[in-house]
């Protein structure tokens, strides 16, 4: 018997949590991507990097009908630049003496007190990636630490 309640509680509970929203609400997303630099002698610049421009995609995609022609040297690069974006600067991994632990501990602070600030905006932490281009030697002096976080909100529609 107790196992059927607890069976009958778990698919209620998962039901509820994968309804469907209603129509007259919408996600809106926000991506916000976090750059750090692990170029030594404070030479790089690190940000968190916000996009503050309403774009349209449909302006800039094409579409391909066999496979091979394609009309995307119609899309000028130029168009695609946004103009208004949040920064918020960040400090460099790296100090003259090699890894700065202050600095990553610093970063942190500034990251966690921007989540949190979207959190309370509505916002949830939907998504997080992240990838390196690393520093790979004395003859390489250049690398950066990316991370993409993707929060979301639901939003009402005016009816």
């Amino acid at each position: 018997m107790k196992k059927i309640s607890f069976l009958a509680v778990f698919m209620l509970l998962t039901g509820i949590a994968f309804a469907q929203e209603p129509s007259n609400q919408v996600k809106e997303w926000k991506v916000v991507t976090v750059v750090e630099s692990i170029v030594p002698m404070g030479l790089g610049r690190s940000r968190i990097i916000e996009n503050m421009t309403e774009v349209d995609t449909e302006v800039f995609r094409t579409s391909r009908t066999d496979g091979k022609r394609s009309s995307q040297r119609s899309v000028s690069r130029k168009e695609l630049k946004v103009d208004k974006f949040d920064e918020t600067k960040l400090l460099n991994f790296f100090s003259g003496v090699g890894i700065n632990f202050q600095n990553i501990a610093s970063n942190d602070a500034m990251i966690g007190a921007r989540i949190m600030e979207l959190e309370s905006e509505g916002f949830t932490l939907a998504y997080v990636t992240s990838a390196v281009e690393s520093h790979a030697g004395e003859t390489d002096s250049s690398g950066i630490f990316i991370t993409r976080m993707f929060f979301s909100r639901v939003i009402q529609l005016d009816q």
